[in-house]
């Protein structure tokens, strides 16, 4: 039986700002949950807090699902047990997952008085993450960071109240990406425009990876689309 919930662990996230200035930061500035992919964890992307815009918090969480051939060291928001099927998730374990991030997300805004905006950035699998979050609670996010990832299947109960909000969506890609497949491209590219203001790049020559231009794009949006 597959879990309803699977929590973040709070004690693994990395902040952009010292643990002790959490609290009066958030309070000032807008937050950015930030999501890693399948097999790395909350270490990888907090190496991009230095090209973030100044005017938000950013906290890297680590995935609730350890992968096996990585302990201790390489985390999962949903398993891959097939990767020729990797676009295709269950989307009850996608479910629980994004569930986990809302509930912490309430217990972090619960620390400061008058929370600010929160946005979302996730890579590979920590993009579908952002974009299964905008499906669950639209109207929580200010705006969502999708790189290199994509939608997941079916049915989600926030899809018609994200179809009438449409906040902005960033998603990008690289042209020359092995790992996402063809058939989770076009899902995406089916749901998103008619869900969410979207802002789509496709970087030519890219991997499954993230360049200094989409990085640079990727700013410009947050400091566009999330303010306090």
């Amino acid at each position: 039986m597959n879990p309803t919930l699977l929590p973040v662990d709070d004690a693994a996230t990395i902040w952009s700002v010292p643990a002790r200035d959490v609290e009066s930061a958030l309070a000032a500035r807008a937050l950015l949950v930030v999501m890693h992919g399948y097999g790395s964890n909350e270490r990888d992307l907090a190496a991009l807090f230095p090209s973030l815009p100044s005017g938000v918090v950013a906290a890297s969480l680590r995935a609730p699902i350890p992968v096996p051939v990585a302990p201790g060291r390489g985390w999962a928001w949903f398993p891959v047990t097939d990767p020729q099927n990797a676009g295709s998730p269950d989307p009850a374990i996608a479910d629980a997952a994004a569930r986990g991030v809302l509930r912490w997300l309430e217990s972090t805004q619960a620390r400061v008085r008058t929370a600010g905006p929160v946005g979302l950035l996730g890579f590979s699998q920590g993009g579908v993450m952002v974009t299964h979050l905008l499906r669950h609670s639209p109207e929580s996010f200010a705006c969502g960071v999708n790189l290199s990832g994509f939608s997941v299947a079916g049915l989600v109960a926030g899809d018609e109240a994200l179809e009438q909000i449409r906040p902005p969506v960033f998603w990008g890609r690289g042209e020359a990406d092995p790992v996402i497949t063809a058939a989770a491209v076009v899902r995406t590219e089916a749901f998103l425009p008619g869900h969410t203001t979207l802002t789509s790049r496709l970087y030519p020559g890219v991997g499954h990876g993230i360049s200094g231009k989409e990085l640079a794009d990727v700013s410009a949006f947050l400091t566009r689309h999330l303010r306090r």
